[in-house]
């Protein structure tokens, strides 16, 4: 396999680049000292073709595939990883479950809201008592008539009160039952949706992460997506793709912790010479290369493999379970190497370390991904 950057690849990275040093690196620490949503830059990175990378042109998105989208995420939380977080929840979750899944009428109303960033996404499957254990799901939807009303919690959603569309999977059946929970699409202003408490977080502050709330909220059966009871397994599906979009998220993270250690190292002089110099550090730099070098190729395999059609489980899973270890790692390390100076918001380097734990927690954590590679590798 051939992993060299294409020239779309490359010119979507500069692209990033040129982006972000205008429009992202100055606000970088005001946006996460006030946790703010910055929802007009989004609006620019739907204008750029940002938001829509996976949805077809015929949908108003851009039409690339897995591979550009790593390059996307990746160059975005080189600057910053909330923002980073952000755009993967946007295209990854809420649009390629409406991509994956959506009838024609469902695509053609929604897919071009989204890929514009008219509309931003959130995406609803975990519950205040159901994080990896999802399908214990309290969250109700029942049938009335030709409506079904939805009734219940979710927490931890990314874009949850600012989102103008959500995909929300809910419980129409029996508790543990895989076929017992359902996919629908729940408008901004319908009665009964409101957003709930948002989180004060350690990190990825810039990236909302708020409840949804449903109090006998009421939806047309036409919003549902695929067929009823196949919610869960869609959602399972969804994640696949999600875990190749954090996976990418990591390596962003880790490159751009990374970046900021060599410099520093290259800069700061001790005993008369820069610290690179040292072996203490110059093997913490060896290791960051190193592991970032291996979990691109772990990422870049199973986006090759979604490209394709492949299952991709098993590589999507070590992929996210590696690179979001690897981020946490690198982040850590530039820390040490900065010393006293990585420990204040002066520099970079302590909201890569803050930013990095989310990847090893958000899309499942690194222990449910040990459990879906080992259970792909007793089969």
């Amino acid at each position: 396999m051939n992993f060299e950057p294409t020239d779309m690849q490359q010119q979507i990275a500069q692209m990033i680049r040129d982006f972000g040093k205008t429009h992202i690196v100055p606000h970088v620490l005001e946006w996460d000292e006030t946790q703010e949503f910055p929802v007009t830059l989004f609006k620019q990175l739907g204008e750029l073709g940002l938001m829509g990378v996976l949805v077809p042109q015929e949908y108003g998105g851009s039409g690339m595939g897995y591979l550009e989208y790593v390059t996307v995420v990746s160059e975005i939380a080189r600057f910053c990883g909330a923002i980073g977080l952000s755009v993967a929840a946007h295209n990854s979750l809420c649009t390629g479950h409406i991509l994956q899944f959506g009838n024609e009428e469902q695509k053609k109303k929604y897919l071009p809201k989204l890929a514009s960033a008219e509309w931003i996404g959130a995406w609803g499957l975990t519950e205040p008592n159901t994080g990896s254990d999802a399908m214990n799901m309290k969250c109700v939807a029942k049938k009335d008539g030709d409506h079904w009303v939805i009734n219940g919690t979710k927490c931890w959603i990314t874009h949850g009160k600012s989102c103008d569309v959500a995909v929300v999977i809910a419980r129409t059946g029996d508790v543990r039952d895989s076929h017992g929970m359902t996919a629908f699409v729940v408008e901004k202003g319908t009665p009964g949706f409101s957003g709930g408490k948002k989180e004060n977080k350690l990190g990825m502050r810039a990236s909302e992460t708020a409840e949804m709330i449903f109090d006998n909220c009421r939806i047309p059966a036409a919003n549902m997506l695929g067929a009823e009871g196949d919610g869960f397994i869609q959602s399972m599906k969804v994640l696949d793709g999600g875990r190749i979009s954090i996976a990418a998220l990591s390596l962003g993270i880790a490159m751009g912790a990374r970046d900021a250690a060599v410099k520093y190292a290259k800069e700061r002089h001790q005993f008369d010479q820069p610290i690179a110099a040292f072996q203490g550090v110059s093997f913490k730099l060896a290791d960051m290369a190193t592991e970032i070098e291996a979990a691109t190729l772990l990422t870049l395999q199973a986006a090759d493999m979604k490209n394709r059609g492949v299952k991709m489980t098993k590589e999507a899973a070590m992929a996210k379970y590696y690179a979001s270890e690897v981020a946490v790692r690198v982040a850590n390390d530039a820390v040490q190497i900065f010393g006293g100076y990585g420990y204040t918001k002066d520099f970079p380097v302590e909201k890569y370390y803050r930013d990095a734990k989310l990847c090893t927690i958000g899309e499942g954590t690194s222990e449910i991904q040990k459990i879906v590679i080992a259970r792909e590798a007793l089969r």
